[in-house]
């Protein structure tokens, strides 16, 4: 398996579909919205989560193409999340993935309401899916709404906000990081059973979730440490705010080289966890090793 190649051709199929996500709508008399909602979204970015809902519908059926509306509407969700976390009442910052965040780009109010729009399109583009069946759109829906809600993604960024200048021991910092990082990551793989037209064992569900509650402390782990040990540059948005925030990290709990074994120690669990599970899980141990790696 050429793990680039593959990565590489999952992303173009969900980047070419976010491209006309929006494109028709920018002759209407709101079109400063859908301009704002495309900057954020198609501002570039890795795709690790419509990757994964791809990957794993193709685990399933041997196809990616299940799930491509599934894909993208959970990468508008994850875009207006972004949104949301750098807007001056959150965490306050100027710059994502090398470019100016929407708010300042558009205004506070405007970036706001670009947010909204992304994550009731979400729903829109799960809902309206032609490829899987109108019960499987429902199941997807309930599965994003848990995720973005308030015991995933907001109780997250809740947490998050409140202990700031607080000192926290790790199972506290876990708890705010499964609901901020690694439940939209849950959401992106079940979405991906849940597209195929073949159908998951309970075994499967189970690894998926495993997988995903794993690399998303991978993943968190690995942010922290970039934002102490990578640059402005590299990583296309401003390190050191954590610090300048009060927040207590994996970094600032363990040191970086407690977390890189940490790192290792998840990634290596989150493989496990779909080996067996799927004939073919090659590429998802490799996304795994890949992140565990990454340098923004």
């Amino acid at each position: 398996m050429d793990f680039d190649r593959e990565y590489q051709r999952a992303q173009a199929l969900v980047e070419q579909a976010l491209q006309s996500a929006f494109a028709g709508e920018l002759d209407s008399p709101h079109r400063e919205l859908p301009e704002a909602m495309g900057y954020s979204l198609l501002a570039g970015g890795k795709r690790v989560r419509p990757v994964l809902t791809l990957k794993f519908c193709q685990a399933l059926c041997g196809e990616m193409e299940p799930a491509l509306d599934y894909a993208c509407g959970i990468e508008m969700l994850h875009t207006y999340s972004l949104i949301h976390d750098d807007l001056p009442c959150m965490d306050d910052d100027d710059l994502r993935r090398g470019k100016p965040t929407c708010h300042v780009k558009y205004g506070e109010w405007l970036a706001l309401l670009a947010g909204d729009a992304l994550q009731t399109a979400a729903f829109e583009r799960l809902a309206a899916s032609e490829r899987p069946t109108p019960a499987a759109n429902g199941r997807a829906c309930g599965i994003l709404a848990r995720a973005a809600g308030r015991n995933g993604m907001c109780a997250g960024q809740y947490l998050d906000i409140l202990e700031q200048g607080r000192a926290l021991d790790g199972e506290r910092l876990t708890q705010i990081h499964l609901r901020k990082t690694s439940a939209l990551l849950e959401a992106a793989c079940l979405l991906g059973l849940t597209a195929s037209p073949v159908e998951y064992t309970e075994q499967q569900w189970v690894a998926a979730l495993d997988y995903a509650k794993e690399l998303g402390l991978a993943f968190q782990i690995r942010d922290d440490m970039l934002d102490v040990e990578s640059t402005e540059e590299e990583l296309g948005k401003p390190i050191g705010s954590d610090a300048q925030n009060g927040k207590t990290t994996f970094v600032t709990l363990y040191g970086l080289e407690r977390c890189r074994a940490l790192v290792a120690e998840h990634t290596e669990q989150a493989k496990r966890s779909v080996e067996g599970a799927f004939g073919r899980p090659e590429f998802l141990c490799a996304l795994a090793d890949s992140l565990a790696k990454r340098k923004n």
